[in-house]
């Protein structure tokens, strides 16, 4: 896990919808916080099952210091953290959070932007689009939801974008979203932000393929893979020496800690890029939504919570 933590008070609680809340934590101490960039994401550790830690993009204005929020949609299946944090945490609980970390930015060079969002994927979109609001940049956001009531910062978003928005919501009597017609109609110099269901991720993939790579950006919640099966394998820790087995039940991360063996690490899931390590020899299979299609061809690195390998025995730079 990272040291990179504080303990923080919980100090406001607000619902936004009947199935997402806004917490606003502030330091325990008065010092200034890391500020939020556009984008980004904490880390919340829960002292339930042992211990768990979720990811949750920031709701603030880019450049805050002085809290940090973040919206929490109920869930009840999965893995736990919203339904604790919905029914358990109150105003005064103090709880570890970790320091803003970026995996979904925007490009300070793009001559235009295309922001699309479904459901509480709108909490990074909406990040980015405030964040190019402040840089004059020209850009335009689809919002995809069930229904207007289920839009969270809707008000907001109407009112601060104007003509730049297009809204998605069928229970209004609104077109549900296209992203084939959107992408047919898309400038072929723009870059183009996603974050919402895995359905809809899969759908951006496919109709956005014509895109350089370079050009698509895209922020998953959960994971896209189930970590890889396999019949059990070795890996060779290049700095220690050490060779350890990893059981066919087991992803490279639990085979490390059940060794004693520290290893950084987050999500779990491999949409947080906590884990990554370098691979010095061997091919991995590669199960996260962290590195580009590009950068996994590449095999330079690996996410060890959910990747697995496809050679016998992979040594890695640990």
């Amino acid at each position: 896990m990272t040291n990179s933590v504080l303990p923080m008070r919980v100090t406001r609680i607000t619902p936004l919808t009947t199935r997402i809340i806004s917490l606003t934590f502030e330091p325990v101490s008065k010092l200034s916080l890391p500020p939020v960039v556009a984008g980004s994401h904490i880390d919340v550790h829960m002292p339930i099952q042992g211990g768990i830690i979720r990811q949750y993009s920031l709701t603030n204005t880019p450049g805050c210091q002085t809290h940090y929020q973040i919206a929490v949609q109920r869930e009840n299946h999965g893995r736990g953290g919203s339904l604790w944090l919905h029914n358990q945490v109150s105003v005064g609980d103090i709880l570890n959070i970790g320091i803003p970390r970026n995996l979904f930015t925007f490009s300070e060079m793009a001559p235009h932007h295309v922001l699309i969002a479904g459901g509480i994927g709108i909490v990074p979109i909406w990040s980015l689009a405030r964040a190019l609001m402040q840089r004059s940049s020209t850009w335009e956001l689809h919002y995809a939801a069930p229904s207007q009531a289920e839009a969270v910062f809707f008000d907001d978003i109407l009112m601060q974008s104007g003509k730049r928005l297009t809204s998605y919501f069928p229970s209004n009597g609104q077109p549900r979203l296209s992203l084939s017609s959107l992408a047919k109609n898309c400038r072929t110099d723009a870059h183009i932000y996603c974050c919402g269901p895995n359905r809809m991720m899969t759908d951006f993939d496919i109709n956005f393929s014509f895109f350089p790579e370079i050009q698509r950006h895209k922020e998953h919640f959960s994971a896209v893979a189930n970590p890889e099966k396999h019949d059990g394998f070795e890996v060779v820790l290049a700095k220690s020496g050490r060779n350890i087995h990893v059981k066919s039940d087991q992803t490279i991360l639990e085979a490390l800690r059940e060794a004693g063996i520290s290893a950084a690490f987050s999500c779990s899931e491999g949409v947080c890029g906590m884990c990554e390590t370098r691979i010095l020899e061997g091919v991995a299979d590669h199960r996260d939504s962290v590195l580009t299609a590009d950068e996994q061809r590449r095999g330079e690195t690996m996410m060890i919570c959910c990747s697995g390998v496809k050679t016998p025995r992979i040594v890695l730079d640990i």
